[in-house]
């Protein structure tokens, strides 16, 4: 026993290698060789591999929906934050538009026209005038948006606006009829029809107007003025004219 112990070699110690990070590259003879080992398993250990991947899943829960709805619909909280209504917003007009501006109507059975402007309304809407007897332009409600403002001014200095020249004042009346029992065959329909306040007050404003116009430096020309229709021919762009 002790010459066969002499003649063996005593064991070495070989350390085991670091294994690196970086990525082996797999030659193609070794993908077809695992693809061919795939290709011959069984059924019992395609099945094994299955529950092995069903096993390492984490489970996740379906939302289960209710059985029964509720037949009303619940409560719902309160908005917290403060709303106002349109009427209450605050109305901010263009700081070019003030009182005795000339402007020029863009929309409307008016546009194209000059108008003066004389006060802004409560709803935001402006209140202009021809005057009537210069172009034709009664008092009326204009937005901001469809309106031009120019650089030329008349003073009002001493034209007193009568105050029930307002948003309620310029409001719409509803003249289509209701149809009831009673009223089965077709009636006459009603036709709108300046009211008698709204000539006094016409005339009011326009003979101060007028006598304002005529008090400044060249009352012809601002008056052919008024009276002129605002046209853009070829070539004329409105965004690089100053008006």
């Amino acid at each position: 026993m002790a010459s066969v112990d002499a003649g063996r070699r005593p064991p070495v110690y070989v350390p085991k290698q670091k294994l690196s990070n970086k990525r082996r590259p797999i030659s193609g003879k070794k993908i077809l060789e695992h693809a061919r080992s795939l290709s011959k398993l069984t059924k019992k250990q395609k099945e094994s591999i299955k529950r092995r991947a069903l096993l390492n899943r984490k489970l996740v829960k379906k939302p289960r929906f209710p059985r029964m709805y509720n037949v009303q619909n619940p409560k719902r909280k309160l908005q917290l934050r403060k709303v106002q209504c349109f009427k209450d917003h605050r109305r901010r007009i263009r700081k070019s538009i003030t009182p005795g501006t000339v402007l020029i109507l863009l929309a409307g059975r008016h546009r194209g026209k000059r108008v003066v402007f004389l006060k802004p309304l409560a709803s935001g809407m402006l209140l202009v005038t021809g005057p009537f007897k210069y172009n034709g332009v009664p008092l009326r409600r204009v937005n901001q948006r469809y309106v031009i403002a120019t650089k030329t001014k008349i003073k009002l200095n001493n034209i007193k606006i009568p105050p029930q020249l307002g948003d309620e004042f310029f409001r719409r009346q509803d003249l289509k009829t209701k149809k009831t029992v009673d009223k089965i065959f077709a009636e006459e329909e009603k036709k709108y029809a300046v009211s008698d306040d709204r000539k006094k007050f016409q005339k009011q404003v326009d003979t101060a107007l007028i006598a304002a116009i005529k008090r400044g430096k060249n009352p012809s020309i601002m008056a052919s003025y008024l009276k002129s229709m605002f046209s853009l021919s070829k070539k004329d762009y409105p965004h690089k004219m100053v008006f």
